[in-house]
Protein backbone atom coordinates (compact mmCIF):
# COMPACT_ATOMS: atom_id res chain seq x y z
CA UNK A 1 0.00 0.00 0.00
CA UNK A 2 1.23 3.70 -1.10
CA UNK A 3 2.41 5.55 1.86
CA UNK A 4 0.68 9.04 2.24
CA UNK A 5 2.36 12.66 2.79
CA UNK A 6 1.54 13.32 6.27
CA UNK A 7 0.49 10.50 9.39
CA UNK A 8 -3.04 10.46 9.69
CA UNK A 9 -4.54 13.29 12.60
CA UNK A 10 -4.62 11.98 15.50
CA UNK A 11 -8.12 11.88 17.15
CA UNK A 12 -10.63 10.18 19.62
CA UNK A 13 -12.69 6.86 18.28
CA UNK A 14 -16.25 7.48 17.99
CA UNK A 15 -18.36 4.38 17.02
CA UNK A 16 -21.53 4.48 14.92
CA UNK A 17 -22.76 0.45 15.75
CA UNK A 18 -19.83 -1.62 14.80
CA UNK A 19 -18.35 1.26 12.77
CA UNK A 20 -14.75 2.48 14.66
CA UNK A 21 -13.91 5.84 13.48
CA UNK A 22 -11.01 7.71 14.12
CA UNK A 23 -7.26 7.87 13.49
CA UNK A 24 -5.33 4.45 12.34
CA UNK A 25 -8.54 2.93 12.04
CA UNK A 26 -9.97 2.29 7.86
CA UNK A 27 -11.93 5.36 6.91
CA UNK A 28 -15.24 4.36 6.40
CA UNK A 29 -17.45 5.22 3.23
CA UNK A 30 -21.30 6.54 3.59
CA UNK A 31 -23.73 7.93 1.52
CA UNK A 32 -27.89 8.82 2.05
CA UNK A 33 -31.12 7.23 0.75
CA UNK A 34 -32.78 9.58 -1.47
CA UNK A 35 -36.32 7.25 -1.59
CA UNK A 36 -38.98 8.98 0.70
CA UNK A 37 -37.88 7.61 4.10
CA UNK A 38 -41.29 6.57 5.34
CA UNK A 39 -41.73 4.01 2.54
CA UNK A 40 -39.92 1.38 4.12
CA UNK A 41 -39.98 -1.05 1.55
CA UNK A 42 -38.40 1.21 -0.94
CA UNK A 43 -35.49 2.60 1.71
CA UNK A 44 -34.04 -0.70 2.38
CA UNK A 45 -34.39 -1.78 -1.01
CA UNK A 46 -32.10 1.27 -1.83
CA UNK A 47 -29.51 0.15 1.59
CA UNK A 48 -29.08 -2.98 0.51
CA UNK A 49 -28.16 -1.28 -3.15
CA UNK A 50 -25.76 0.85 -1.46
CA UNK A 51 -24.37 -1.85 0.55
CA UNK A 52 -23.52 -3.92 -2.14
CA UNK A 53 -21.75 -1.13 -3.71
CA UNK A 54 -19.64 -0.97 -0.07
CA UNK A 55 -21.74 1.52 1.57
CA UNK A 56 -20.73 1.06 5.47
CA UNK A 57 -22.88 3.38 7.06
CA UNK A 58 -26.03 4.96 5.46
CA UNK A 59 -27.81 8.71 6.49
CA UNK A 60 -31.27 8.39 6.17
CA UNK A 61 -33.09 11.97 5.83
CA UNK A 62 -35.91 12.46 9.19
CA UNK A 63 -37.62 15.79 7.91
CA UNK A 64 -41.05 15.25 9.69
CA UNK A 65 -43.08 12.39 11.82
CA UNK A 66 -43.65 10.42 9.27
CA UNK A 67 -39.80 9.02 8.51
CA UNK A 68 -39.47 8.94 12.10
CA UNK A 69 -42.23 6.87 12.61
CA UNK A 70 -40.24 4.16 9.98
CA UNK A 71 -37.11 4.63 11.89
CA UNK A 72 -38.08 1.29 14.01
CA UNK A 73 -38.41 -1.25 10.93
CA UNK A 74 -35.65 0.84 8.92
CA UNK A 75 -33.05 0.05 11.85
CA UNK A 76 -34.13 -3.62 11.80
CA UNK A 77 -33.97 -4.22 8.49
CA UNK A 78 -30.98 -2.33 7.83
CA UNK A 79 -27.46 -4.79 7.39
CA UNK A 80 -25.80 -1.77 8.46
CA UNK A 81 -25.43 1.63 10.67
CA UNK A 82 -28.70 4.01 10.47
CA UNK A 83 -27.54 8.01 11.31
CA UNK A 84 -30.64 9.87 11.28
CA UNK A 85 -30.00 13.23 9.39
CA UNK A 86 -32.16 15.59 11.69
CA UNK A 87 -32.27 19.21 10.54
CA UNK A 88 -34.99 22.05 12.84
CA UNK A 89 -36.68 19.94 15.18
CA UNK A 90 -34.80 18.39 18.36
CA UNK A 91 -38.00 16.43 18.82
CA UNK A 92 -37.42 13.87 15.79
CA UNK A 93 -33.81 13.99 17.03
CA UNK A 94 -35.78 12.42 20.38
CA UNK A 95 -38.14 10.01 18.24
CA UNK A 96 -34.40 8.50 16.54
CA UNK A 97 -32.97 7.94 19.48
CA UNK A 98 -35.98 5.74 20.71
CA UNK A 99 -35.57 4.49 17.34
CA UNK A 100 -32.07 3.04 18.09
CA UNK A 101 -30.61 4.74 15.20
CA UNK A 102 -26.61 3.98 15.81
CA UNK A 103 -25.66 7.74 15.18
CA UNK A 104 -27.44 11.54 15.00
CA UNK A 105 -26.72 14.18 12.36
CA UNK A 106 -27.41 17.78 13.80
CA UNK A 107 -26.97 20.73 11.83
CA UNK A 108 -26.30 23.61 14.32
CA UNK A 109 -27.13 26.40 12.21
CA UNK A 110 -30.96 25.20 12.08
CA UNK A 111 -30.63 23.59 15.60
CA UNK A 112 -29.77 26.13 17.77
CA UNK A 113 -31.92 26.60 20.90
CA UNK A 114 -29.69 25.50 23.92
CA UNK A 115 -32.20 23.69 25.33
CA UNK A 116 -33.17 21.94 22.87
CA UNK A 117 -29.46 20.56 22.00
CA UNK A 118 -29.05 19.69 25.59
CA UNK A 119 -32.11 17.48 25.56
CA UNK A 120 -30.64 15.47 22.67
CA UNK A 121 -27.57 15.37 24.09
CA UNK A 122 -28.94 13.48 27.34
CA UNK A 123 -31.25 11.47 25.14
CA UNK A 124 -28.00 10.23 22.75
CA UNK A 125 -25.55 9.73 25.94
CA UNK A 126 -27.84 7.20 27.86
CA UNK A 127 -27.84 5.18 24.94
CA UNK A 128 -24.78 5.60 24.00
CA UNK A 129 -25.42 7.18 20.52
CA UNK A 130 -22.66 9.65 18.70
CA UNK A 131 -23.52 12.83 16.94
CA UNK A 132 -22.28 14.29 14.12
CA UNK A 133 -22.20 18.33 14.50
CA UNK A 134 -23.03 18.72 10.66
CA UNK A 135 -22.01 22.44 9.73
CA UNK A 136 -23.05 23.47 6.07
CA UNK A 137 -21.89 26.74 4.55
CA UNK A 138 -25.55 26.94 2.88
CA UNK A 139 -27.18 26.94 6.32
CA UNK A 140 -24.69 28.80 9.10
CA UNK A 141 -26.28 30.73 11.55
CA UNK A 142 -27.12 34.53 10.78
CA UNK A 143 -24.88 36.02 13.62
CA UNK A 144 -21.98 34.39 12.23
CA UNK A 145 -22.99 35.20 8.62
CA UNK A 146 -22.98 38.45 9.45
CA UNK A 147 -19.66 38.33 12.22
CA UNK A 148 -17.59 37.10 9.53
CA UNK A 149 -19.10 38.47 6.29
CA UNK A 150 -20.37 35.34 4.87
CA UNK A 151 -19.31 31.59 5.13
CA UNK A 152 -16.19 31.89 5.37
CA UNK A 153 -13.72 29.25 7.11
CA UNK A 154 -13.55 30.73 10.52
CA UNK A 155 -17.71 31.12 10.45
CA UNK A 156 -17.65 26.94 9.85
CA UNK A 157 -15.39 26.25 12.36
CA UNK A 158 -16.87 28.89 14.90
CA UNK A 159 -20.66 27.66 13.94
CA UNK A 160 -19.31 23.78 14.65
CA UNK A 161 -17.01 25.43 18.01
CA UNK A 162 -20.56 26.63 19.47
CA UNK A 163 -22.22 23.70 19.24
CA UNK A 164 -19.96 21.27 20.66
CA UNK A 165 -18.89 23.18 23.31
CA UNK A 166 -22.45 23.08 24.42
CA UNK A 167 -22.85 19.29 23.81
CA UNK A 168 -19.34 19.11 26.12
CA UNK A 169 -21.09 21.80 28.52
CA UNK A 170 -23.18 18.31 28.89
CA UNK A 171 -20.65 16.05 29.49
CA UNK A 172 -21.05 14.70 26.23
CA UNK A 173 -18.14 13.95 23.74
CA UNK A 174 -19.05 11.40 21.77
CA UNK A 175 -18.90 13.41 18.47
CA UNK A 176 -17.84 13.56 14.92
CA UNK A 177 -17.60 16.91 13.27
CA UNK A 178 -18.42 18.43 9.55
CA UNK A 179 -17.49 21.28 7.95
CA UNK A 180 -19.27 21.31 4.43
CA UNK A 181 -19.33 23.48 1.63
CA UNK A 182 -20.15 23.57 -2.14
CA UNK A 183 -16.52 25.56 -2.71
CA UNK A 184 -13.40 23.06 -2.49
CA UNK A 185 -11.47 25.90 -1.10
CA UNK A 186 -13.73 27.10 1.53
CA UNK A 187 -13.86 23.12 2.64
CA UNK A 188 -10.25 22.58 2.73
CA UNK A 189 -9.35 25.50 4.84
CA UNK A 190 -12.08 25.19 7.48
CA UNK A 191 -11.18 21.36 8.08
CA UNK A 192 -7.25 22.51 8.16
CA UNK A 193 -8.62 25.14 10.67
CA UNK A 194 -10.53 23.10 12.56
CA UNK A 195 -7.73 20.11 12.92
CA UNK A 196 -5.95 22.47 14.61
CA UNK A 197 -8.28 22.84 17.70
CA UNK A 198 -9.95 19.72 18.49
CA UNK A 199 -9.03 15.66 18.43
CA UNK A 200 -12.74 14.52 17.44
CA UNK A 201 -12.93 12.90 14.05
CA UNK A 202 -13.77 14.15 10.79
CA UNK A 203 -16.31 13.58 8.41
CA UNK A 204 -15.28 14.69 5.08
CA UNK A 205 -17.60 15.87 1.86
CA UNK A 206 -18.02 18.66 -0.63
CA UNK A 207 -21.74 19.53 -0.19
CA UNK A 208 -23.85 20.30 -2.43
CA UNK A 209 -21.13 18.96 -5.10
CA UNK A 210 -22.87 19.15 -8.36
CA UNK A 211 -23.59 16.49 -11.22
CA UNK A 212 -22.25 13.06 -11.15
CA UNK A 213 -19.38 14.72 -13.45
CA UNK A 214 -18.63 18.11 -11.78
CA UNK A 215 -19.64 16.29 -8.57
CA UNK A 216 -16.65 13.82 -9.16
CA UNK A 217 -14.20 16.32 -9.92
CA UNK A 218 -14.61 18.63 -7.05
CA UNK A 219 -15.30 15.70 -4.68
CA UNK A 220 -11.71 14.35 -5.77
CA UNK A 221 -9.77 17.43 -5.35
CA UNK A 222 -11.18 18.20 -1.92
CA UNK A 223 -11.38 15.27 -0.35
CA UNK A 224 -8.21 14.20 -1.83
CA UNK A 225 -6.09 17.05 -0.61
CA UNK A 226 -7.02 16.35 3.19
CA UNK A 227 -6.58 12.64 2.76
CA UNK A 228 -3.55 13.39 1.38
CA UNK A 229 -2.31 15.74 4.73
CA UNK A 230 -3.69 12.83 7.30
CA UNK A 231 -7.16 14.68 8.12
CA UNK A 232 -10.74 12.79 7.94
CA UNK A 233 -12.15 9.42 9.62
CA UNK A 234 -15.20 8.91 7.26
CA UNK A 235 -16.25 10.35 4.00
CA UNK A 236 -19.54 10.79 1.74
CA UNK A 237 -19.39 11.93 -1.67
CA UNK A 238 -22.40 14.02 -2.63
CA UNK A 239 -23.72 13.64 -5.89
CA UNK A 240 -26.80 14.70 -7.60
CA UNK A 241 -26.83 11.29 -8.83
CA UNK A 242 -27.80 7.41 -7.92
CA UNK A 243 -26.29 7.11 -4.65
CA UNK A 244 -24.64 3.91 -6.16
CA UNK A 245 -22.67 6.40 -7.95
CA UNK A 246 -21.23 7.70 -4.77
CA UNK A 247 -20.26 5.04 -3.10
CA UNK A 248 -18.26 3.58 -6.83
CA UNK A 249 -16.20 7.48 -6.47
CA UNK A 250 -15.55 7.02 -2.38
CA UNK A 251 -13.91 4.31 -2.98
CA UNK A 252 -12.04 5.06 -5.88
CA UNK A 253 -10.69 8.41 -4.44
CA UNK A 254 -9.07 6.08 -0.87
CA UNK A 255 -8.12 3.50 -3.70
CA UNK A 256 -5.78 6.18 -5.55
CA UNK A 257 -4.33 7.45 -2.31
CA UNK A 258 -3.53 4.14 -1.06
CA UNK A 259 -5.83 4.40 2.13
CA UNK A 260 -8.05 1.85 1.58
CA UNK A 261 -8.47 -1.17 -1.57
CA UNK A 262 -12.19 -2.77 -2.56
CA UNK A 263 -13.44 -4.26 -5.95
CA UNK A 264 -11.75 -4.00 -9.49
CA UNK A 265 -9.02 -1.20 -10.06
CA UNK A 266 -8.70 -0.77 -13.92
CA UNK A 267 -5.67 0.61 -14.81
CA UNK A 268 -6.28 1.75 -18.94
CA UNK A 269 -4.06 4.21 -20.84
CA UNK A 270 -5.64 7.14 -22.22
CA UNK A 271 -5.31 6.04 -26.04
CA UNK A 272 -3.83 6.91 -29.26
CA UNK A 273 -3.03 5.72 -32.47
CA UNK A 274 -1.03 3.33 -31.04
CA UNK A 275 -3.81 1.36 -29.79
CA UNK A 276 -4.71 -1.95 -31.08
CA UNK A 277 -7.64 -2.45 -29.63
CA UNK A 278 -10.54 -0.02 -27.84
CA UNK A 279 -9.23 0.84 -24.51
CA UNK A 280 -12.29 3.04 -23.56
CA UNK A 281 -14.67 0.16 -24.63
CA UNK A 282 -12.94 -2.55 -22.80
CA UNK A 283 -12.52 -0.85 -19.89
CA UNK A 284 -15.77 0.21 -19.02
CA UNK A 285 -16.79 -3.36 -20.08
CA UNK A 286 -14.44 -4.84 -17.67
CA UNK A 287 -15.73 -2.32 -14.98
CA UNK A 288 -19.37 -2.97 -15.35
CA UNK A 289 -18.86 -6.71 -15.66
CA UNK A 290 -17.17 -7.12 -11.91
CA UNK A 291 -18.75 -3.91 -10.77
CA UNK A 292 -19.81 -5.76 -7.66
CA UNK A 293 -16.87 -7.54 -6.73
CA UNK A 294 -15.57 -6.73 -3.60
CA UNK A 295 -12.17 -8.66 -3.02
CA UNK A 296 -9.41 -5.63 -4.32
CA UNK A 297 -7.93 -6.59 -7.96
CA UNK A 298 -5.87 -4.70 -10.03
CA UNK A 299 -6.06 -4.82 -14.07
CA UNK A 300 -4.45 -3.51 -16.66
CA UNK A 301 -5.76 -2.52 -19.86
CA UNK A 302 -3.17 -1.22 -22.20
CA UNK A 303 -3.63 -0.71 -26.13
CA UNK A 304 0.09 -1.02 -27.34
CA UNK A 305 3.45 -2.21 -25.94
CA UNK A 306 4.55 0.76 -25.34
CA UNK A 307 3.62 0.65 -21.49
CA UNK A 308 1.27 -2.25 -21.40
CA UNK A 309 4.14 -4.89 -20.41
CA UNK A 310 5.26 -3.12 -17.55
CA UNK A 311 1.86 -2.05 -16.58
CA UNK A 312 0.35 -5.58 -16.87
CA UNK A 313 3.46 -7.43 -14.80
CA UNK A 314 2.18 -5.35 -11.77
CA UNK A 315 -1.38 -6.11 -12.25
CA UNK A 316 -3.42 -9.34 -11.35
CA UNK A 317 -4.52 -9.57 -14.95
CA UNK A 318 -3.89 -7.51 -17.78
CA UNK A 319 -5.03 -7.26 -21.33
CA UNK A 320 -2.09 -5.93 -23.88
CA UNK A 321 -2.29 -5.08 -27.71
CA UNK A 322 -0.14 -6.00 -30.28
CA UNK A 323 -0.25 -5.98 -34.13
CA UNK A 324 -0.57 -9.96 -34.09
CA UNK A 325 -3.28 -9.72 -31.08
CA UNK A 326 -4.30 -9.21 -27.69
CA UNK A 327 -1.71 -10.73 -24.67
CA UNK A 328 -3.52 -12.15 -21.83
CA UNK A 329 -1.52 -11.13 -18.61
CA UNK A 330 -1.85 -13.10 -15.47
CA UNK A 331 -0.19 -12.66 -12.40
CA UNK A 332 2.07 -10.86 -13.90
CA UNK A 333 3.35 -13.33 -16.41
CA UNK A 334 2.43 -13.58 -20.25
CA UNK A 335 0.19 -16.10 -20.63
CA UNK A 336 -1.63 -15.91 -24.15
CA UNK A 337 -2.14 -14.38 -27.40
CA UNK A 338 -5.15 -13.94 -28.90
CA UNK A 339 -8.15 -12.06 -30.33
CA UNK A 340 -9.64 -9.44 -28.11
CA UNK A 341 -12.84 -11.35 -27.95
CA UNK A 342 -11.65 -14.50 -26.76
CA UNK A 343 -8.89 -13.02 -24.27
CA UNK A 344 -11.59 -10.47 -22.70
CA UNK A 345 -14.07 -13.97 -22.54
CA UNK A 346 -11.07 -15.51 -20.61
CA UNK A 347 -10.09 -12.59 -18.17
CA UNK A 348 -13.34 -11.94 -17.17
CA UNK A 349 -13.95 -15.37 -16.10
CA UNK A 350 -10.41 -15.63 -14.42
CA UNK A 351 -11.56 -12.29 -12.50
CA UNK A 352 -14.46 -14.04 -10.70
CA UNK A 353 -12.93 -17.03 -10.44
CA UNK A 354 -9.72 -15.27 -8.67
Amino acid sequence: MNEIPYPRRLTRTVSVGPVKIGSGLPIAVQSMTNTPTQSVKATLAQIQKLVKAGCEIVRVAVPDQAAAEALPQLVSGSPVPLIADIHFDYRLALKAVAAGVAGLRLNPGNLRQAKHVTLVAQAARAKGIPIRVGVNAGSLPPDLLKKHGGPTPPALVEAALRQVSLLEKNGFTDLKISLKAADVATTVAAYRLLARRVDYPFHLGITEAGTAFTGTVKSAVGLGILLAEGIGDTIRVSLAADPVEELRVGWEILKSLGLRRRGVEVIACPTCARAAFDVAATAEKIEKKLLNRDTPLRIAVMGCIVNGPGEATLSGLGLVGTPKGVLLYVGGRKIKRGPLSEMLDELLKLAKEL
